[in-house]
């Protein structure tokens, strides 16, 4: 009886967010057991956000245990009771009596304390007591409880089902949780046109056909589970206005959810919806104002009751620049202020407080941004939210002064966004560690009023949502970007059981590892505003292994590992695992196995290859199985609850249509066709026994290997051999046959570096930049023979192998090919500057890591010698076989300055040189910053000098803190044209 008691013991360690220990031991509590059923004890004068909790509370209770905990109002034993101070008469008592300690959370925002009490009265023995600074910091302490026995946050909105459990006893230490890190936290719904909308109208909530008042019950639910405090309701014109329903706003305030709205809705007017041009005249501020000003008293009167949050200025209509009627910047600035001040006005007048004791901001967005840095005036009182460039990347942030500003400062984040250059509306693809290092960063320069995260229809982007809120909840947690990696495991292990965890957090940081090389969105190489047809793809298919090919295995890993996860979920869990990992995993690799065999398709077909029907059909299959699981998101898990929430195509845009297929031309006779790797084209059949087609050269030093692609031309079966003509060419297969049903093979060509011959072992280097004319005394030659029944076809094989004694036991980066290939992460050397230093962040960047110069607080480095003396610094040790001029290409992430006019600045140079300045800053929304948020990566290259064939040293220097370099090239002459850079040459 001991032993199955124990089994269903939760032990809650406490151990996340703000905790700040009253040195006292573990207490133990009966939740639900054989000898007590709690009761939650509530007053009747506190919120009613409190008696949500509560009622939430005990229905989760029910879920994990079978047994209700009743909501009662007077003090019995056994009892939780939940209040805020100055709400709950028996709290009140028991602080007067010193019973209680509220010392640690009384007067402060949001806050909340869990204790154990003993002897409360001569019949009260022992009390769970939750206590609340005020109604949020009680609802929140509620719904702690609800974690600490195992309730997910996710638990309706992605069908985290509780494990079963008879009895739950709680081991409480009594803690402080809060003030969070940031006073106003939540979510903007938006681009709702395809989901949340839809499946509202449609399924959740028919009887209003809309987002409304019943949904939005379940959004403020999870945010208050999330310990998140504000809403930017949906706001595009095909939902109604928050306010046309009187029931939201008091929804809201039921839930004790703070209501803001966007950039482009001043004083909480939907101006999509609520503005009528042909009623009210233009939406110009110029020649209408007194009807504007007309809609914003009327909202902020029906409000004035209600916590809100007031978007000050204004922009046009439907997202737009606001229309002036000159066009002239000072005029526009102008006009602009005059808006804040009326605004204002009519807060005070509407409210009957003083402006500067309401909740306000102003959102430098696109054009607005432009209007501030040409100095406009904004009230100190003023929150300044500060934008990302609608990919992830901050655009600026608080300079020190104003950082003294008593209004402070907050971030709008984009995880989901429709616009140029392209829409990324489907599936989550923002990488946690990119949204930490911008959070971070924003954090550091003080943005800690106001965070709010455009997460679309909520449903693709669970977990970042929550790795937000978490942030904004306690940033302490996150100092490093471990935190992350940490936070998803604990996420996982919470969700789908402490054994799966790390698979589950490998998987989705590979997931999100190949997401940031591209978004899934962007596979198809079009762009929006306008739209266009499909592109070219700038992966390569003949380079460095083929990146297609490459990107095609990565994705089917990702895939089979989903699988494999999956058959160790428990039955309970199994429909949040495919919400919350298996269709957004399968959903990317699919729509880029589209694409990619697409590519594949198209370069078959162009070179007569049979296998092109084969990468066409695998396309069409890629595109049918997107097809499949959606519809089995929406018509079929758990019984259609979420038919309508999860659309494959937003917008229709070409990235989600079906592929088009393309066929070699003719039905010739079966014929052998052979490809190389760096040919475009397959092999001359009519040069017979010639060394004219050769492979790349075999690098001992970076242990070289490429592919021959064997592929049957025409219709029939041709069998084949490789014959080597020497011991140290190793083949993958040796033999085989291409016919109908088996069109293409692919070899891997290698060398035993044990068998193959030295070469000669001159201390001098060879001359020249072309690697495949190094000098024969360096080079081991042989050949490959295919040989078919009446054919030979001959490859060459050409092997660089000497032995330079300058190598041995050297660990550096070696040339290949004409190139050097660097991770930045793994520099030789180090140098911390009197500020700053370079630190590795792990989980970002196309190799997994970055270096970023932190603190992004430290002094810039201006003249060359600060940068030599002051400044940290990286040191990549190389190798080069050749010499004379070279490009140093530079690939950073493409984050931006984050006070206006400074840059995002390096210094490097090879050996003693003058360092040579590099800068990733981008302008405005131009060419070069859509490249660079496509690919996430900036590349800029200088010129240097390699003096002499053999070993040097590339330094990289930081001028400005913050920039973060994730790879290196140096190239010599011989790097081929490729999307990302050739995999590392380290030796």
């Amino acid at each position: 009886m001991i032993q199955n008691k124990m089994r269903f013991v939760i032990v809650s360690m406490l151990l996340l967010f703000f905790t700040s220990g009253l040195n006292a031991q573990n207490k133990s509590f009966e939740l639900v057991s054989e000898k007590q059923t709690a009761k939650i004890i509530i007053d009747k004068k506190d919120a009613k956000v409190v008696e949500i909790a509560a009622e939430i509370l005990s229905e989760d209770v029910f879920k994990v245990s079978g047994t209700k905990l009743t909501i009662e109002h007077k003090l019995a034993n056994g009892a939780i009771i939940a209040g805020t101070i100055g709400k709950n008469k028996i709290i009140d008592r028991l602080i007067t009596e010193k019973k209680l300690d509220v010392s640690a959370i009384q007067n402060n925002w949001e806050s909340y304390t869990i204790q154990v009490v003993a002897n409360l009265s001569k019949d009260v023995k022992n009390a769970l007591v939750i206590v609340g600074s005020d109604r949020r910091g009680t609802a929140f302490g509620l719904l702690e409880i609800s974690r600490m026995i195992g309730v997910s946050p996710w638990e309706w909105w992605a069908d985290v089902t509780p494990d079963k459990k008879q009895e739950l006893l709680l081991r409480i230490e009594n803690n402080k949780y809060g003030s969070p890190s940031v006073k106003y936290r939540g979510i903007f719904l938006n681009d709702e046109d395809w989901g949340l909308q839809r499946w509202a109208a449609l399924n959740y909530e028919p009887e209003t056909g809309d987002i409304g008042p019943k949904t939005y019950a379940k959004v403020f639910e999870l945010l208050l589970r999330l310990r998140a405090n504000t809403i930017w309701p949906a706001m595009h014109s095909c939902t109604k206005p928050f306010y046309y329903y009187p029931e939201n706003k008091q929804v809201a305030d039921d839930y004790a959810i703070v209501v803001g709205t966007s950039h482009c809705e001043p004083m909480l007017c939907n101006i999509n919806a609520e503005w009528d041009s042909k009623t009210m005249g233009e939406w110009r501020y110029d020649n209408n104002s007194e009807t504007i000003k007309d809609l914003f008293s009327k909202r902020t009167k029906e409000v004035s009751k209600f916590e809100s949050i007031y978007t000050m200025g204004m922009r046009g209509e439907h997202d737009s620049p606001m229309i002036v009627g000159e066009d002239d910047s000072d005029a526009q600035v102008k006009l602009l202020e005059n808006v804040v001040l009326d605004q204002r006005e009519i807060l005070q007048n509407k409210t009957g407080k003083k402006a500067n004791e309401l909740p306000q901001i102003f959102i430098p967005y696109k054009e607005v941004l432009t209007y501030y840095q040409k100095d406009m005036h904004v009230p100190e009182d003023i929150s300044l939210v500060w934008t990302d460039d609608n990919y992830g990347y901050i655009r600026q942030l608080s300079n020190p002064e104003e950082q003294k500003r008593s209004g402070g400062a907050g971030v709008y984040y984009h995880t989901s966004y429709w616009g140029r250059p392209h829409d990324y509306l489907w599936l989550n693809s923002t990488n946690p560690v990119l949204m930490w290092e911008e959070m971070n960063k924003a954090y550091e320069f003080q943005a800690r009023d106001v965070w709010v995260l455009n997460c679309g229809d909520i449903k693709p982007h669970e977990y970042n949502i929550e790795l937000f809120l978490d942030m904004a909840w306690d940033m302490s947690s996150f100092d490093k970007s471990a935190g992350v990696k940490s936070h998803m495991e604990n996420w996982a292990a919470r969700e789908f059981g402490a054994k799966n965890s790390s698979a589950i957090t490998d998987l989705m940081y590979e997931y999100y590892r190949l997401a940031f090389q591209r978004r899934p969105e962007f596979m198809a190489w079009s762009q929006v505003e306008p739209v266009t047809k499909e592109g070219e793809t700038e992966l390569t298919q003949i380079h460095y292994g083929d990146e297609v090919g490459q990107r095609i295995e990565e994705y089917q890993k990702l895939i089979n590992e989903t699988k494999r996860i999956g058959k160790n979920i428990t039955y309970n869990r199994k429909d949040a695992y495919y919400e919350l990992v298996s269709y957004p995993v399968n959903g990317a690799a699919n729509l880029n196995h589209k694409w990619l065999y697409s590519y594949k398709n198209q370069f078959a077909a162009n070179q007569g290859r049979s296998s092109a029907e084969l990468f066409g059909k695998k396309s069409i299959e890629a595109f049918k199985s997107i097809q499949k699981e959606t519809a089995y998101f929406n018509n079929d898990l758990q019984n259609g609850k979420w038919n309508h929430i999860m659309s494959m195509s937003p917008r229709h845009l070409p990235v989600f249509s079906k592929p088009s297929v393309s066929v070699p031309m003719g039905d010739s006779q079966a014929e052998l066709g052979l490809a190389l790797e760096s040919y475009e084209m397959e092999l001359n059949h009519e040069v017979i026994n010639s060394y004219a087609d050769v492979l790349p050269v075999f690098n001992a030093y970076t242990k070289s290997e490429y592919f021959v692609d064997v592929f049957l031309k025409g219709k029939g079966d041709v069998e084949w051999k490789a014959e080597a003509k020497a011991d140290w060419i190793n083949i993958s297969q040796e033999s085989g046959s291409v016919n109908n049903s088996n069109q293409e093979q692919r070899l891997w060509v290698s060398i035993d570096w044990n068998k193959v011959p030295k070469g000669d072992n001159k201390k001098e280097a060879p001359l020249g930049h072309d690697y495949q004319l190094i000098p024969p005394s360096y080079k081991v030659n042989s050949a490959i023979d295919f040989v078919t029944v009446d054919t030979t076809i001959t490859i060459g094989v050409s092997v660089f192998n000497p032995k330079f004694k300058e190598l041995e036991n050297w660990k550096g980066f070696v040339e290949d090919k004409g190139f050097i290939s660097i991770n930045a992460e793994n520099f030789t050397g180090k140098t911390d500057g009197k500020q700053a230093k370079w630190e590795t962040i792990e989980g970002l960047g196309y190799s997994g890591n970055v270096i970023a110069a932190l603190p992004r607080t430290a002094a810039i480095q201006m003249d060359e010698k600060a940068i030599l003396t002051n400044s940290p610094a990286v040191e990549y040790e190389f190798y080069t076989f050749n010499f004379g001029s070279a490009d140093v290409f530079l690939q950073a992430v493409p984050a931006h300055a984050v006070n206006n006019g400074k840059g995002v600045r390096c210094a490097i140079a090879i050996d003693d040189t003058k360092p040579v300045i590099v800068d990733f800053q981008t302008f405005g929304r131009s060419d070069d910053w859509m490249q660079n948020v496509l690919r996430n990566a900036s590349i800029q290259s200088v010129k240097q000098v390699v003096n002499k064939a053999g070993k040097h040293t590339l330094k990289v220097w930081m001028l400005d803190p913050g920039v973060m370099i994730d790879q290196i090239l140096i190239d010599l002459g011989g790097w081929k044209n490729s999307y990302a850079f050739p995999k590392e040459s380290k030796l």
